[in-house]
């Protein structure tokens, strides 16, 4: 494609071998990933994991290290960023005070020469629902709707690639979650492709068709946010993604959809198709056998009580309860020393557990998951405290 035209380029992102060093540091080592034309994708992840840098390269903001970016057939890895069809939007807005909303909005297209930029700009301010407020100045208008002027200044330019840098980080919680609807709207009505830079879960999950969650680097793993939640397939995309409750187990045997496995509390049952690739399963090897809170039945163990014929189990006392509204969450420590956090419906008030009860804990095989035992039981817990 030549020199005058790049800008126009169109297509699939594609990041190949992409590596960014600084110094002895490798801040993005050796990432490949292609992401559809008109789809919303997420790079999520802590502080440091290198999803920032990634979209600085993309952006043209920081030059690889090695490795190449394209869109389409288009090479940009060494285009100016003013060359590139890439627009960003970030966490402060960037939005010229001095300049009125309508302004602000066809500023990009002024500067490009673009004529009938009235129209446009007209457009992009119904898209996002702000026709009322074109001739206030930002500081007139609230956190929620500068975010909204900045989304539509990037995207009446009609970039092939909108890049999303924390844009949701300064709002409060509930304009947040109002944002993140607004944002997979405006998505989805212009078909634009979408890249989402975030550290917050709930934000990749609800907006993005594709979630990848990067540690040190390197994606550990990418796809749906279901998928992901469901089936995660390290200890860290388990633990960043959400909760869970990880604990060591041994392979007891295997009986045939199903892996037998055995701790300090009992056997335990799990399909292999929920066990992560690359699993040993041999007898005697070590693993994690991981469930989401949200999985498992609490209740009342009464003397004699019958194991259940349907599930997995283990007995405990509780040891703390907080009532949340919606839902109570149990901290249960078992009789073979595991702390296992219960997320409970509240469909009863009356029947809670209080501290210091006797329980049982039961959840069905298909809920749980099995991971490599050698991986660090606690990688992602501290991330997830951590923003950037």
């Amino acid at each position: 494609m030549s020199k005058t035209d790049i800008t126009k380029a169109e297509g699939d992102l594609y990041l190949e071998n992409l590596t960014k060093s600084f110094g002895d540091f490798t801040a993005v080592d050796d990432l490949s990933l292609q992401v559809p034309q008109g789809s919303f994708f997420a790079l999520l992840g802590p502080s440091g994991c290198g999803k920032t840098t990634t979209l600085r390269m993309v952006a043209g903001l920081e030059a690889p290290t090695a490795g190449r970016i394209r869109i389409g057939d288009a090479d940009i890895t060494y285009e100016k960023p003013y060359r590139r069809p890439v627009n960003t939007v970030f966490q402060n807005y960037a939005l010229f005070p001095h300049m009125d909303i309508q302004e602000n909005v066809g500023f990009g297209l002024k500067r490009r020469g673009i004529k009938d930029v009235d129209a446009q700009v007209a457009d992009a301010l119904k898209l996002i629902q702000l026709e009322q407020v074109a001739k206030r100045k930002p500081t007139q208008l609230s956190g929620g709707q500068q975010q909204r002027v900045a989304l539509a200044r990037a995207i009446v330019n009609r970039p092939a690639v909108l890049l999303l840098d924390e844009p949701l980080g300064a709002l409060d919680l509930k304009l947040r979650r109002q944002m993140q609807l607004e944002l997979k709207r405006i998505q989805t009505e212009v078909g634009l492709t979408f890249i989402h830079v975030t550290h917050d879960q709930e934000e990749a999950m609800t907006m993005a068709d594709t979630v990848a969650v990067m540690n040190n680097g390197i994606i550990e793993q990418m796809g749906p946010p279901t998928e992901l939640y469901e089936s995660p397939r390290t200890a860290f995309v388990a633990n960043f993604l959400g909760q869970s409750n990880l604990f060591p187990a041994k392979v007891s045997g295997v009986d045939g959809d199903n892996v037998v496995l055995e701790d300090s509390d009992g056997r335990f049952l799990m399909p292999k198709n929920r066990v992560a690739d690359g699993v040993n399963l041999s007898s005697g090897s070590s693993v994690l056998v991981g469930v989401r809170p949200e999985k498992i039945n609490i209740g009342p163990l009464d003397p004699g009580q019958e194991p259940p014929s349907h599930g997995n189990y283990v007995d405990g006392v509780v040891e703390a309860a907080s009532f949340l509204g919606v839902s109570t969450q149990y901290e249960v420590r078992t009789a073979g020393g595991d702390a296992i956090s219960v997320f409970a419906q509240n469909l009863d008030v009356h029947g809670l557990m209080p501290v210091a009860s006797q329980v049982r804990l039961t959840w069905l095989p298909l809920h749980g998951f099995v991971l490599d035992g050698h991986e660090d039981i606690n990688a992602g817990v501290e991330s997830e405290l951590v923003v950037g």
